[in-house]
């Protein structure tokens, strides 16, 4: 292979293949308007429905994930076609078969919905080449129960338009670069659409804060606190290596700061009567909770990870 193939891809087209045109974080208020207003695109799981109805807060479901541990694209379907996400993650393919399911779903959905953005995660090799070139490809890190160095070579997802899902910055970045340098063997690089991770709520919980070099001690902050500050962390880290989009949005003012007053778990303004019986808990992420039962409050604090402020432990 000649010199030439090797530099055959301009400093400026692997910059550009470098640049994101978004960085998603997916979870829950209050976490999700600290990072909408930080621009991160937000959104939800297609599965979590406390985390549909936002209370006293209007952020839009930008993102829309699957539940990959209990796939139903149809179920799938009929969230996306409610919530209107401007992306989706439309599922995982662990075979041809799959893929091909997944492109007929993609294809309906964006005649319906022109202009949104459908990502499809292979979880095979065979999966890679039945994807549409239209669909971004979801590479899967983190958590996932199959990683995509697992079953591919780094040059399968070149000339492609790549998502990465999961894993620390740090180690989403050392991928892109792999995506996108130039080889010898003169592949195109892959177009880096997009990443998310939403780890950093867990390290909250244990009372860290996530920065490039390690992760910082936390005690001195709510559980809200330092989430914020990983957000802000990851928004200067994705800048410093250019990987941040240039276009930020525009966005529309949020309608009230979430959690200012007393809410009951369905959402309404708890006052009166609705306080007499009831467990009110503060929470350190700023929420404070009106409960029908302990019951009721083991459920939502379960499914929300949510921690009690000192003095409403039990």
């Amino acid at each position: 292979m000649s010199s030439e193939a090797i530099h055959s891809w301009s400093a400026a087209a692997i910059d550009d293949a470098q640049r994101a045109e978004y960085v998603a974080f997916l979870h829950r208020e209050p976490f999700v308007v600290s990072a909408y207003t930080l621009g991160f695109t937000v959104g939800v799981r297609e599965d979590y429905s406390y985390q549909s109805s936002l209370r006293n807060v209007d952020v839009p479901i930008e993102m829309l994930d699957n539940d990959f541990r209990n796939p139903n694209l149809d179920r799938y379907i009929e969230r996306f076609e409610a919530y209107k996400p401007s992306i989706g993650v439309l599922g995982d393919a662990y075979d041809a078969e799959e893929a091909r399911e997944y492109n007929r779903a993609a294809r309906e959905l964006s005649s319906k919905f022109p202009g949104t953005e459908i990502i499809v995660v292979p979880k095979c090799r065979e999966a890679i080449d039945v994807i549409d070139q239209d669909i971004v490809l979801g590479y899967p890190m983190g958590y996932s129960d199959i990683t995509a160095e697992e079953y591919t070579n780094i040059v399968d997802w070149r000339g492609r338009r790549v998502h990465l899902l999961g894993a620390s910055p740090p180690k989403q970045y050392a991928v892109i670069e792999e995506l996108t340098q130039p080889r010898v063997t003169g592949e195109a690089p892959a177009d880096v659409v997009g990443v998310d991770w939403n780890g950093i709520h867990l390290a909250a919980l244990k009372g860290q804060y996530f920065t490039p070099y390690g992760y910082g001690d936390a005690d001195h902050l709510s559980i809200r606190e330092t989430v914020q500050e990983s957000l802000e962390w990851i928004r200067r880290y994705w800048k410093s290596v250019d990987v941040w989009p240039t276009k930020e949005k525009e966005r529309n003012p949020l309608t009230a700061e979430p959690m200012d007053p007393v809410f009951a778990v369905d959402g309404h303004r708890a006052s009166g009567r609705d306080l007499e019986d009831a467990i009110v808990v503060e929470y350190e992420n700023g929420q404070t909770l009106a409960y029908r039962s302990e019951h009721e409050r083991d459920r939502i604090e379960y499914c929300e990870g949510l921690t009690p402020v000192a003095g409403h432990s039990r």
